[in-house]
């Protein structure tokens, strides 16, 4: 087997377990809201340090459960996430954590890129020859500052190092150039 695909499957096998380490906690957290929460309230009290209003609950949510438990955006608003951390069980034993955040690239090199979330939260994340980017025909040359991104990463003590790098704002401006739509597929 070459280099390239050993490479390759180990970043195919990493992609499909974060994949599905996402969808198996989205649908786990569905299944919390819709189940029997033992009297408990299932509404989120704001944390002192969060500057967000509650959500109404819109015309497909249904009482009582704000639009991120299965309301509008559904799965527990996975979606619509800024950033955030789990656990996932690693190839050959162990656990590693995954972090993930949408945001705009602040600084890009071909070493590391910068994301800060609309909420304020910043982090850098390491680039190296297997991180996957998905943006133009020059990877991540293309990713420019102001940018918006989608990147996944493996998190060892304080290093995080991107997995993949998702650059919609090139995406975006390619599919246009071809006369697709924008926006998700």
């Amino acid at each position: 087997m070459t280099t390239y695909e050993k490479n390759g499957t180990k970043r195919w096998r990493l992609a499909g377990t974060v994949a599905a380490v996402a969808v198996t906690t989205a649908a786990g957290g569905v299944a919390w809201a819709a189940g029997d929460l033992g009297g408990a309230d299932p509404t989120p009290s704001p944390s002192p340090s969060s500057s967000a209003s509650p959500s109404t609950p819109s015309d497909e949510a249904k009482p009582g459960r704000p639009e991120g438990l299965g309301g509008k955006h559904g799965l527990m608003g996975a979606a619509r996430a800024l950033h955030g951390e789990f656990v996932v069980p690693k190839d050959g034993g162990g656990y590693q954590t995954v972090a993930t955040q949408r945001g705009e690239v602040t600084a890009v090199s071909t070493e590391s890129i910068t994301v800060k979330s609309e909420d304020g939260y910043s982090r850098t994340y390491t680039l190296t020859e297997d991180t996957l980017v998905n943006a133009a025909r020059d990877g991540i040359a293309d990713v420019k500052t102001g940018n918006k991104v989608h990147v996944s990463a493996i998190v060892d003590g304080d290093k995080a190092t991107a997995v993949s790098v998702n650059d919609s704002t090139t995406r975006d401006a390619a599919r246009e150039k071809w006369g697709l739509k924008r926006g998700p597929r």
